[in-house]
């Protein structure tokens, strides 16, 4: 076993056990400290991936600010018990067990037995040149004038986001007054 498949799997067995952590802990709050950990194996899992403008961006992004952000939002709630037992367990967790056992069955067959599976050869087919980094291809499927252009999604997704926190100002201040 090579380096690179030992970190997966010390990488992989830490994100299902954060993962784990997240659903099934009491605290919200001890909730969101182990989503910064599945956030940040996913990086690592990116790393693995020779992606490392993706792994930034999930570090800054979600674990950074996001995860802070859902913090913010459990500290600013006036709850009495956001301690102890916030985190109740429902009725229905079979369901979602069952609903897990056939979206982990779905994967498994899509990358095993599917005919539209992504096979990895020996040369590395599918891989970008070696003389162009992550970063410029990004910016190449972003701005490209000559192929399809990613623009148009990019700024509808920044609109969306620009809505959210015009939402989240609006709602603040309402409880202000």
């Amino acid at each position: 076993m090579d380096l690179a498949t030992l970190l997966f799997w010390i990488i992989a067995v830490t994100l299902v056990g954060a993962a784990l952590m997240v659903v099934l802990l009491r605290s919200v709050v001890h909730s969101a400290l182990a989503l910064i950990v599945v956030f940040g194996m996913a990086a690592g899992i990116y790393l693995l991936l020779n992606a490392e403008f993706i792994a930034i961006v999930q570090i800054l992004i979600y674990a950074g600010a996001v995860t802070i952000l859902i913090l913010f939002a459990l500290m600013l709630t006036r709850t009495t018990n956001i301690n102890r037992d916030s985190n109740p367990t429902n009725r229905l967790w079979w369901v979602a067990f069952i609903i897990c056992l056939l979206v982990g069955a779905g994967t498994i067959l899509a990358v095993t037995i599917s005919p539209h599976a992504v096979a990895v050869n020996g040369n590395g087919g599918g891989q970008i040149p070696a003389n162009i980094s992550n970063v410029v291809r990004i910016g190449q499927l972003l701005y490209s004038p000559s192929s399809y252009s990613y623009v148009l999604p990019f700024e509808i997704a920044s609109l969306v986001l620009l809505v959210a926190i015009v939402g989240a100002i609006v709602i603040g201040r309402e409880e202000d007054q």
